[in-house]
């Protein structure tokens, strides 16, 4: 599969997304398909209550119509081969960090799947998803057999302040525990520092934005 073919099938027109804050490229899905994460925004002092995805450039209508592209080629039987093609491509060997969802989550349990069979096409690239859906994710580990060692699929602490008491790793905001990210205290940038993506750290703290 070519590049071009790649980008249609995965739904990325203009290729990958490359966020200014972290190492790599990312892929990106509109917040407002969050299963999970719109039933909390709804709710005072969740981590959705204020989420980034819900406005800013995220709302121009150029930017929903790709994210929208994006979540309708998930169907698309050539998705896994395309993303393979984009990531490999796009991922850079001496610094191969790749962040799953830099906006939205995942939809199923095939959705994680077919990030395992990605991750499994690309074993030096070191994946990165921040996760709302417990159960979701959960499932997906109890069927794929071996999970990939390089993905890192951070279930993310529902409300701010709050943790989740799972041997799985884990994401919070404002607890009083885990790594803290450092990016507040260096320009909102990750800088050297790769701990979402490090799964031996149990827990990242982020502080609200």
């Amino acid at each position: 599969m070519n590049i071009k073919t790649a980008k249609l099938v995965t739904g990325h027109k203009s290729g990958l997304g490359k966020p200014s804050k972290m190492p790599g490229y990312s892929t990106s899905l509109p917040a407002t398909a969050c299963k999970l994460g719109m039933k909390l925004a709804k709710v005072a002092g969740s981590v959705c209550s204020s989420c980034y995805a819900m406005k800013g450039h995220y709302t121009y209508p150029d930017v929903k119509a790709g994210l929208q592209r994006r979540l309708d080629a998930l169907h698309n039987p050539q998705w896994v081969e395309g993303m393979v093609k984009l990531v490999g491509h796009y991922t850079d060997p001496d610094d191969p960090y790749f962040r799953i969802h830099d906006s939205g989550d995942f939809q199923s349990v095939e959705h994680v799947l077919q990030w395992v069979e990605v991750a499994r096409a690309l074993p030096w690239v070191k994946f990165w998803a921040p996760s709302r859906e417990r159960a979701i994710v959960k499932l997906a580990r109890a069927m794929a057999g071996e999970w990939p060692e390089n993905l890192v699929v951070r279930l993310s602490a529902p409300m701010i302040g709050s943790s989740l008491n799972t041997d799985l790793p884990t994401s919070s905001v404002d607890a009083d525990h885990g790594q803290q990210c450092p990016a507040p205290t260096q320009g909102n940038q990750c800088g050297d520092c790769r701990a979402c993506w490090d799964r031996n750290v149990s827990n990242v703290n982020y502080h609200k934005h």
